[in-house]
């Protein structure tokens, strides 16, 4: 092989430009991507635990609250077309994503959830050094929102001592058990026999979950079956489209054999949340005519865990309301209509 070289010294300038480029371009990159780059940050909370809180994007602080069972970051899909405009801060909540190692301490989960929400607003609106933060909760979230807000219904506290600026309440009630003056509770006329249900499930698991066992593997097999089948059922009765039931239908399917050694990190926390869901009133409607700032009630027109109408009935008893309805929906609006639950997200920040 021939191999020519040259002695040909290269110039200073085109050494210089070399080596400048690809700095220049890394910056400019770095510059682009920034606000879609996802942080993790654990938050220690009033009693000493830390809550795994993952943040994205660049601008005004918004929090969000997931759903019962839900990963924070299945909000990613949803939020990433606004990262350049908003700073989101989405926390796993106790025995729930990240944080599924450490599940509530408490038996009222909802109320230890709120006193974490406390910590976290205090943290966001230290940091970016404001009064108040827009925040938006989904089902489960929503309601430690409203467990949040009836703690500051007293009319001689000072207004907005709850550090919420405008909050988006996404198909929730802020009361589960139906009363005889609402009947708006989660599953509508459909409660007793729901709730019949959970509570066959409880009676069967909670003498393993009361000796401690830790690995839903170690479960009866049966049991094992009675729990994956309701949790099943309950994201059926969540949504209104077929495709979305045929998501859940593949994704839930598992066969006996891939059952024996099933890890489930969050069958604890699940449990104790549906026992607590059971046997706690877990009635804010105090929190309703205090919470005088624009609350927007974002509505799945099928939903079937909390009807429609009597959540239509929550703009009347609140001072600031707007209703948005999403006519293809059920309950879980970011499965069902995707599309629609980012414009509606999207309004709710920026309008």
């Amino acid at each position: 092989m021939l191999t020519i070289k040259s002695n040909k010294p290269r110039s200073n300038s085109s050494k210089s430009k070399i080596s400048q480029r690809p700095p220049k371009l890394l910056a400019a990159a770095t510059s682009v991507f920034k606000p879609y780059q996802l942080q993790l940050q654990q938050v220690v909370s009033y009693d000493g635990s830390c809550i795994p809180v993952h943040m994205i994007g660049d601008g005004e602080p918004v929090l969000l609250l997931h759903a019962f069972g839900m990963d924070a970051r299945q909000f990613l899909p949803f939020i990433l077309p606004l990262a350049d405009r908003f700073r989101f801060y989405l926390p796993h909540l106790r025995g729930f994503g990240l944080a599924a190692a450490t599940p509530s301490t408490e038996f009222n989960f909802i109320e230890q959830y709120a006193d974490d929400v406390a910590v976290l607003l205090d943290y966001i609106c230290d940091k970016h050094e404001v009064d108040a933060i827009d925040v938006a909760g989904i089902s489960m979230g929503a309601l430690v929102m409203w467990a949040h807000f009836a703690r500051h219904a007293n009319p001689e506290q000072p207004a907005n001592l709850h550090k919420v600026r405008r909050y988006l309440n996404i198909d929730q009630s802020p009361i589960v058990h139906n009363q005889p003056d609402w009947q708006g509770g989660v599953f509508g006329d459909r409660q007793p026999q729901v709730f019949e249900r959970f509570e066959q499930v409880l009676q069967a698991a909670l003498p393993y979950f009361q000796h401690s066992v830790t690995e839903f593997s170690h479960l009866p097999f049966a049991v094992k079956q009675q729990v994956l089948k309701l949790e099943a059922d309950f994201s059926l009765m969540s949504v209104a489209r077929p495709a979305s039931r045929l998501f859940i239908q593949t994704s839930s399917y598992l066969p006996d054999h891939k059952l024996a050694l099933y890890q489930h990190p969050t069958w604890r926390q699940k449990l104790h949340g549906l026992q607590a869901y059971l046997h706690l009133p877990y009635d804010y409607r105090e929190a309703l005519a205090a919470t005088d700032i624009p609350v927007t009630l974002l509505i799945g027109q099928q939903s079937k865990l909390y009807d429609p109408n009597w959540q239509r009935q929550l703009a009347q008893l609140l001072p600031q309301a707007d209703i948005v309805e999403v006519a293809d929906s059920g309950h879980a609006i970011p499965l069902d209509a995707p599309i629609r639950f980012t414009q509606a997200l999207k309004a709710f920040l920026i309008d």
